[in-house]
C-alpha cells in the first residue's frame, strides 16, 4: 500500500484523512472501511468502528497489523463497491488534483536524521579519508518533528541565510515499540519508506557545526519535507532503491540505496539500543553521495522547483518561495535587549 494524509475542504474548515493512492485517485480508507462495516458486515455501529481504527496515521500505525488488515478489506471492498460515494452520499474517493496531500504524518514522534552515505561525507569534508567512527557508528542528530510538511508545500527561505539547499535523502517509519532490537529482526519494525528532503541552510549550519552540532542551520520553517506517500515494505527494494533529485527538470543528483554504508536494520539495532522506538518515529539515510547542491557548487535559487523521485514511492516537488530582500543577522537575534 502507498498510505497518504489528505485534506479536504469542507464547511466547517480543512479535514485530515487517512487515504491510499489507487492509479491517479486517493481512497479515503475510513470512508470505504466504515461502508465496508455496514454493507458486508452489517455492524451498527460502522462509523464509530471505523473513526476509531483509522483517525490519523499515528493511530493507523499504532494499530499495527489489526489496522493494516482493516486497510486492505477497505480496497478489496472498493473494487466490487458501484460508484464513488456511499448510501449517504459520502465521498469514498477523490482525483488527485481534488484534494492537497500532506505529509503522511503530520506530526512525527521524532525524527532521527543519520548519515550513511560515505561518499557524501567525503564529499562534503574535501577528504577521501574520514575519521575512524564515520565507518563504525551511525552517526545521527534529531531533528525539529513539529513542523513537517509535504508535496507542494513552499519551501520558505529564512531570513538570516545566503545559500539554501536541498538533500536527497529516503527514511523509514517505525511501525511498532521495541528497544534493544536485533539487526535480525528490526526489519519487522518497519511500517513503510517516505522520501525525506531535509532542506538546509548552508553557511548557518557550517558555522553551527564547528560549535555543537545542527540547529538553526536545518530547523526553520518547511525545513522538514516528507511525502508522497508512506510505502509499505512490499512496495520498494530498499536494498536497490534509486533515487533522483531534480531542480526545473533538470537532474542534479542520483543515488541508490546500495551505497549505504549503514542499512536500516544497523540503524534500528544502534538506535535502539536503550533507547525505545515507538510507532511513528522516522529515521532518515541521509544524503546520498552528490545528493545535495553543496556538493555540485549548485545553489537553489527564488522560484526553482525540487523534486525528489523515488520509484515505489514517487515524486516529491516542492517549489523554493521568494528570498527575503534584507537578510537578517543570527547573532543580533541572539543579543538581549534590557
Amino acid at each position: 500500500m502507498k498510505l497518504v494524509t489528505f485534506e479536504v475542504k469542507t464547511s466547517v474548515g480543512p479535514v485530515y484523512r487517512i487515504g491510499a493512492l489507487k492509479g491517479q485517485n486517493i481512497v479515503d480508507l475510513q470512508a470505504v472501511y466504515a461502508s465496508y462495516l455496514r454493507e458486508v458486515r452489517g455492524v451498527w455501529r460502522w462509523r464509530e468502528l471505523a473513526q476509531a481504527m483509522m483517525p490519523d496515521m499515528i493511530k493507523f500505525i499504532e494499530g499495527g497489523a489489526v489496522a493494516k488488515e482493516a486497510a486492505q478489506l477497505a480496497l478489496d471492498y472498493l473494487e466490487s463497491a458501484a460508484g464513488q460515494v456511499n448510501q449517504d452520499g459520502e465521498r469514498l474517493l477523490y482525483q488527485a488534483g481534488e484534494v492537497r496531500l500532506m505529509a503522511p504524518v503530520l506530526r512525527p514522534v521524532s525524527i532521527r536524521d543519520c548519515s550513511t552515505f560515505l561518499r557524501h561525507n567525503k564529499n562534503m569534508s574535501g577528504k577521501e579519508e574520514l575519521p575512524q567512527p564515520f565507518y563504525e557508528t551511525p552517526v545521527h542528530y534529531r531533528g525539529s518533528s513539529t513542523d513537517v510538511v509535504g508535496p507542494d508545500a513552499p519551501i520558505l527561505w529564512p531570513s538570516y541565510t545566503e545559500k539554501l539547499d536541498y538533500e536527497l535523502e529516503f527514511a523509514i517509519c517505525i511501525g511498532k515499540y521495541g528497544v534493544n532490537i536485533p539487526p535480525e529482526k528490526a526489519g519487522e519494525y518497519i511500517f513503510g519508506y517516505t522520501l525525506f528532503n531535509d532542506i538546509s541552510a548552508r553557511d548557518i549550519l557550517r558555522r553551527e557545526m564547528g560549535v555543537f552540532g545542527p540547529a538553526k542551520g536545518k530547523g526553520f520553517q518547511n525545513s522538514n519535507i516528507m511525502g508522497p506517500c508512506l510505502a509499505t515494505p512490499d512496495e520498494i527494494d530498499p536494498k536497490n532503491l534509486k533515487m533522483t533529485a531534480r531542480i526545473n527538470g533538470e537532474v542534479w543528483s542520483e543515488g541508490n540505496s546500495r551505497d549505504m554504508h549503514f542499512i536500516f536494520p544497523q540503524l534500528i539495532a544502534y538506535l535502539s539500543k536503550d533507547d525505545p522506538l515507538y510507532p511513528g518515529e522516522f529515521i532518515g539515510s541521509g544524503t546520498v553521495g552528490f545528493g545535495c547542491g553543496q556538493e555540485l557548487n549548485k545553489w537553489l535559487k527564488p522560484g526553482d522547483v525540487v523534486e525528489l523521485e523515488a520509484e515505489g514511492i514517487g515524486i516529491l516537488r516542492n517549489k523554493v518561495e521568494q528570498r527575503p530582500d534584507k537578510l537578517c543577522n543570527l547573532a543580533d537575534v541572539a543579543k538581549l535587549s534590557l
